[in-house]
């Protein structure tokens, strides 16, 4: 995929952001961030993550230090104010309920301006913090751009706030994992038929899963 120069890593309003909620992940649910240097320096690449609570698209994005453009429900575009602050994020409004063709687009866009992308390939939160079958929606979205994965996973976001949960739990240990990028060529098959993009979300996630908790030293 052809794509124009780098630009900055970051814009000041992301940046300004970006700091902020790692500085809330360091002081209030300081964990271990493990596998940074899995994350490429330049070029466009995807981010796949397993997901269990609000707290993962920030918690993932503010470890990274590039800009990043997650993807959020398009329900939440409903007030003139947060809809102002997630455009100037740049996260992309998806519908999870069809085929967003703009979604896609969109993410095309994002890859040929050199940014990354944080996909969830559960789809949804998980209901009780264990990892669930990944949707077909993932798979689509590497496949159609060939750009590597980054595999992470987030160990401790459901217990500090998760799906029902109405207040965050302060002081609860959130981990994130990076894992090795997953070329195309390991995680998509051409040959599988209508199978291919099921395939493609089922091999990223395989590699989601294996990744371990980080091992807090023993004083």
């Amino acid at each position: 995929m052809a794509c124009t120069p780098e630009r900055p890593r970051m814009t000041p309003f992301y940046g300004f952001f970006h700091y902020v909620v790692k500085g809330c992940h360091d002081a209030w649910f300081r964990g271990e961030v493990a596998g940074l240097e899995h994350i490429p320096t330049n070029g466009p690449f995807l981010v796949a993550a397993n997901h269990a609570s609000h707290l993962d698209p920030p918690f993932v994005g503010c470890q990274v230090p590039r800009q990043m453009r997650p993807f959020a429900r398009k329900t939440l575009w409903n007030g003139k104010v947060f809809s102002w602050w997630l455009d100037r994020v740049e996260c992309i409004p998806v519908d999870r309920d069809s085929g967003d063709v703009g979604a896609i687009r969109k993410v095309l866009q994002a890859l040929h301006d050199n940014r990354g992308i944080i996909l969830f390939p559960e789809g949804t939160r998980s209901p009780d913090g264990h990892l669930q079958k990944p949707k077909a929606g993932v798979g689509l979205m590497a496949c159609k751009t060939g750009a590597p994965v980054v595999p992470a996973r987030i160990y401790g976001s459901f217990e500090a706030f998760g799906k029902g949960a109405k207040f965050p739990r302060f002081g609860t240990r959130v981990d994130v994992v990076f894992g090795r990028p997953i070329t195309a060529a390991e995680y998509d098959d051409p040959s599988a038929g209508k199978e291919r993009y099921q395939i493609a979300s089922d091999r990223i996630f395989a590699r989601i899963a294996a990744l371990e908790s980080p091992r807090y030293p023993v004083i």
